[in-house]
């Protein structure tokens, strides 16, 4: 069955989803958060109100995808989910890139073509109710909750920003065709009223934060200049680090992203005149040429980073490696030590961000990883909050300009008594 399915999800405990095999593991963010969408209405929902069934958000196929070489892996159209907006959200646009991790050799991007994460074929209707920044409940996204709101499906295994084809070990194609996806993606809702938006936000949650870094200025640069346009990343800033075992394993998956599906055009040209193209796919240096205001979401200790860059399978981690990457509590005051080092890497590239008047910035201290998309991440009662604000308080802030400088870092682990542990791993 397909990763957008719940079935097999609900089945498995959760030791065994925290586990999947290395080619899955990628992608095992989308599951989980397709897995949310697709629930019902929301945690910590006031219990005096009944709560009417939430609304399935029917699967729209890409017009003329082959035509426009726009398709997933497996040949297959691209699809989003668009939810009308109402009332003075009728001319706001919310748009989210869909994560899902990424695939960087042939056999991984082979594989992909058996989900959703591959291929339309396996895509289904959501629910937005109770999904954080999605949700259309105005107490828990006051800000959001009338807009225009897109999920565009994730189905290329390159963040939306390759553009080349290859060969799978049983001769068929692989289309690598993710920039130009996001591209007809993108033209065919600016024909259904994104051109005419008044306010809009381009948001994506791990390989989907990625992309709305890599696309930001694009996205843009297609709006007169008397519209507001912004970005959200969450848990998008990948990083660069050797892990313990001393060896750089996530910038070989990158690398293997960048070469195998052809990322070079949607990366920035002045950092291609000193770097190497991979180095310019980690937002570190992504962030230094971006003009738009952009709002990072991330958390410093992000849970999905710490289990596959700093305690990957491949770096063949102890029991008590096992046991701290599965949950930061069972971490020893020496691993501490080392997760400290990681935030502290993360921390110091934000350094450029403090320049930019413009921009936001979340960064708690909570072991999670992709919190825009989840009710009780986003503004519940036990939801992280730094600056005493929520992420949505300040993430809407940011957007209204109800606020300056809403740049928030938090202490390091365990400082903030709001880092629940109810909070999705």
């Amino acid at each position: 069955m397909a990763l957008g399915t719940t079935e097999p999800l609900l089945l498995q405990p959760p030791e065994q989803r925290r586990r999947p095999p290395d080619w899955l593991a990628w992608g095992l963010p989308a599951a989980v958060l397709i897995l949310l969408l697709l629930s019902a209405s929301g945690p910590l929902r006031p219990p005096l109100f009944r709560v009417p069934p939430p609304e399935t958000v029917p699967l729209t196929l890409l017009a003329g995808a082959q035509e426009k070489g726009a398709v997933c892996l497996d040949g297959t159209p691209p699809g989003y989910h668009l939810q009308r907006g109402s009332g003075d959200g009728s001319n706001r646009w919310l748009i989210h890139l869909e994560g899902g991790g990424w695939c960087s050799t042939i056999k991984d991007c082979s594989n992909r073509r058996m989900y959703a994460l591959g291929s339309s074929n396996f895509m289904k209707p959501m629910r937005f109710a109770g999904a954080g920044i999605l949700g259309s409940d105005q107490l828990q996204n006051p800000d959001f909750y009338n807009w225009n709101k897109v999920f565009v499906r994730y189905c290329d295994g390159a963040s939306f920003s390759g553009d080349a084809e290859g060969r799978a070990q049983d001769g068929s194609t692989l289309h690598f065709r993710g920039l130009r996806i996001y591209q007809a993606v993108i033209d065919e809702l600016m024909e259904k009223g994104l051109a005419n938006a008044t306010q809009a936000l381009l948001t994506g949650c791990s390989a989907g934060g990625l992309a709305t870094i890599l696309h930001c200025d694009d996205f843009s640069a297609r709006f007169s200049l008397n519209v507001s346009v912004k970005c959200l990343a969450d848990a998008g800033f990948f990083l660069d680090v050797k892990d313990i075992s001393g060896k750089r394993s996530f910038w070989s998956v990158y690398d293997g992203v960048v070469h195998l599906q052809n990322v070079r055009e949607v990366l920035p040209k002045d950092c291609l005149t000193n770097k190497e193209p991979t180095e310019c796919f980690f937002p570190a240096e992504l962030i230094k040429s971006i003009r738009t205001p952009m709002f990072i979401l991330n958390s410093a200790y992000d849970s999905w980073q710490i289990r596959n860059v700093l305690v990957p399978v491949s770096s063949a981690p102890d029991k008590p490696w096992s046991s701290c990457k599965d949950n930061i509590r069972n971490c020893n005051s020496t691993q501490i030590k080392v997760l400290d080092g990681f935030r502290n890497t993360m921390v110091g590239a934000f350094k450029v961000v403090e320049y930019k008047e413009d921009w936001g910035l979340f960064v708690d201290s909570c072991f999670t990883h992709c919190q825009s998309l989840y009710g009780i991440s986003w503004n519940s009662e036990i939801s992280p909050r730094l600056g005493n604000k929520s992420i949505a308080e300040a993430a809407g802030d940011w957007y209204h300009g109800r606020s300056q400088g809403e740049k928030e870092i938090d202490c390091e682990y365990p400082c903030n008594p709001t880092c629940s542990g109810q909070l999705p791993p």
